[in-house]
């Protein structure tokens, strides 16, 4: 077998040796057909990658959680082995020095905080083995524990691939469009009257329709103010993931000034996103009006119907420098239009927190949800919130008022 083929399988044979002890079934069979697999897709591009992988060694529903955390901690931060020809399955990560952020009102000093400073590229390591995978392994979990503010630029680059699984969660609603479907409580009469001419008028087989599930509309306001600039980095990260995986997702900034963001995150290119949300954003690291930028919302987009029946996602810490009292009631009118309201606090990580804010305190009772947001296992908490918001708008009222 050539080189590269074999740096390849024992590539593999380690990755399998990882996913068997995050508890997944994976045996030679499996492997084998990896490898048949891989020899099928375009090893440069990491979808073609993941999908070969997954569709082999992934049985069981259960597992896929603990092979999307295996696949980021090990083809993601592995580069091959020196000596092999096999081109790289992934780009390895940048490994940027720790560095402070600086920041300004010019373009391209809030594109370096959005950004972070750029970094060397890894040189190859040494092939892979078993101690190294659960390095990688533990690696990924003390990032999932690591508060967003104590992140490197590196580590932030290492964070957007975990956060790309958690985006795709999102609420779902029933449609009120009815489709064709083997059983259900509505009689599709054109269908069944239709299948009747084939027996002679009689309708032996009758025909159903039920209403579908489809994804609800999802509204992120990220506060970028000075007091959230460690946290609004990643979550904007977050943001990009999100409005990426498609679906009815809207996202706006806030600071000092409202600013609509979605087509800038829009893309498969990950840093030129984050280049122009950096360069559109004129409030990065400034202050805070939560309830003059609410008001600006409801008024300007309230009306065109983006929060009606929509799931809103305020990522802040509610300090608020303005009138609480306008906050309070600009919460009150988005609480009336939307379906439910998300409150995404990085303070409310600390066990010792208390919403004893103004600002904070006057936007808490309009809120469905209120929850931490300080590293990737709190937008873990997030995502699962998201995929289990109730259907009707009565419910999450229920949940409000309790």
């Amino acid at each position: 077998m050539p080189a590269a083929g074999t740096a390849l399988v024992r590539r593999l044979a380690a990755f399998g040796r990882v996913l068997r002890e995050a508890g997944a079934e994976v045996g030679p069979g499996r492997l084998q057909d990896a490898v048949m697999a891989l020899a099928t897709v375009d090893l440069r591009s990491r979808d073609e990658v993941y999908w070969a992988l997954r569709c082999t060694l992934v049985s069981h529903q259960k597992d896929i959680d603990a092979f999307d955390a295996a696949f980021a901690a090990f083809w993601e931060r592995t580069a091959p082995a020196p000596d092999a020809d096999v081109p790289p399955l992934l780009p390895s990560p940048s490994q940027a020095e720790r560095s402070g952020d600086t920041h300004g009102e010019a373009a391209g000093e809030r594109e370096r905080s959005v950004m972070g400073a750029e970094g060397e590229e890894d040189g190859a390591d040494d092939e892979p083995d078993e101690s190294q995978s659960g390095m990688a392994w533990s690696a990924t979990e003390q990032l999932r524990e690591l508060d967003f503010a104590d992140y490197t630029v590196s580590e932030l680059r290492d964070a957007r691939r975990l956060m790309e699984r958690v985006a795709r969660a999102a609420p779902m609603r029933r449609s009120r469009r009815l489709r064709a479907a083997h059983d259900g409580h509505r009689l599709d009469k054109r269908r069944t009257l239709r299948g009747a001419m084939r027996t002679e008028g009689y309708p032996i087989r009758r025909e159903w329709r039920r209403r579908t599930w489809v994804p609800r509309k999802l509204v992120f306001l990220v506060d970028v103010s000075g007091s959230m600039e460690p946290y609004a980095r990643a979550m904007i990260m977050f943001l990009q993931a999100a409005v990426r995986e498609g679906g009815k997702v809207e996202a706006f900034t806030f600071g000092t000034r409202l600013t609509r963001v979605t087509k800038e995150l829009e893309g498969h290119d990950p840093d030129r996103a984050m280049r122009g949300t950096a360069r559109v954003v004129p409030d990065w690291a400034g202050g805070t009006r939560i309830g003059d930028n609410l008001k600006v919302f409801n008024d300007v987009y309230g009306p065109r119907g983006l929060t009606r029946g929509a799931v809103v996602v305020i990522a802040s810490d509610g300090w608020e420098r303005g009138d609480a009292t306008l906050l309070r009631d600009e919460m009150l009118r988005l609480n009336r239009a939307a379906h439910s309201v998300v409150w995404v606090n990085p303070l409310a990580g600390d066990p010792d927190y208390r919403p004893l804010a103004q600002g904070m305190a006057a936007a808490l009772p309009y809120v469905s949800h209120f929850l931490p947001g300080q590293n990737l296992r709190a937008l873990d908490g997030l995502a699962e919130v998201l995929e289990r918001l109730p259907d009707t708008r009565g419910a999450a009222r229920a949940q409000l008022r309790r």
